[in-house]
């Protein structure tokens, strides 16, 4: 079954663009271009995420959000903003948010950031172990093996690993990584990300082994063993 996303923008260029990137994508994708429509349309539950943006015409999307929850509407929201202060992303958290995504953006970005939202949302299942052609992760031992190797890792190679994995496929961007496995909410502008990819790199990498950790130049990485 297809994921329905509902798209609340009031820019006809910035809704197209998403619309297009949701439905390529294989979202069904529906659009409202302002807030009252948007609160309207997502009061029935029937969505499985909400691309909200902070500004809109008719009532902005913090009311909008208000709104839904006061409702008992609990779909997950990711907010859209130019607004890049860290107090405005509290004031979207608050209000019942469940993510923060500033302008400008890439839109591999806010796709992974929708599969995490949905993913969290969704009922939990007993998953004990992640793959990535022969690299396997057994999550209640935390052991890492390609195809008969054991591989030996550091905490914090193991987390990074563990996140890439979890969105195997897709690309995950330094913003995305900071966030979520150094919990950083701004970016230190070190080469902390680029040494233990790289490290990583090389106990996932042997010799003779095809690559499978990729680096997208100036976007992010991704984990998969197609190229």
């Amino acid at each position: 079954m297809s994921r329905r996303i509902l798209v609340v923008e009031d820019d006809p260029q910035l809704a197209d663009y998403l619309l297009k990137g949701l439905r390529e994508d294989g979202f069904t994708a529906e659009h409202a271009a302002d807030g009252r429509d948007g609160l309207f349309l997502a009061s029935d539950s029937r969505f499985d995420a909400i691309v909200m943006d902070r500004m809109l015409p008719g009532m902005d999307g913090l009311s909008v959000v208000r709104g839904l929850r006061a409702a008992g509407v609990e779909t997950p929201v990711l907010f859209l903003s130019a607004l890049s202060h860290i107090d405005e992303r509290v004031k979207g958290l608050r209000a019942g948010g469940d993510d923060y995504l500033t302008k400008p953006f890439s839109y591999a970005e806010l796709s992974a950031r929708l599969d995490n939202l949905m993913r969290r949302a969704a009922p939990a299942t007993a998953q004990t172990s992640l793959s990535c052609g022969e690299l396997t992760v057994d999550l209640l031992t935390r052991r890492v093996r390609r195809g008969e190797r054991l591989i030996e890792l550091l905490p914090r190679e193991y987390k990074l690993l563990e996140y890439l994995l979890r969105h195997r496929d897709r690309v995950v961007t330094r913003t995305m990584l900071l966030e979520e496995v150094w919990d950083y909410r701004f970016d230190p502008h070190t080469s902390v990300i680029d040494t233990h990819i790289s490290r990583l790199r090389k106990k996932i990498e042997a010799r003779g082994e095809a690559p499978i950790l990729h680096t997208l130049r100036n976007v992010g990485y991704r984990l998969s063993d197609t190229p």
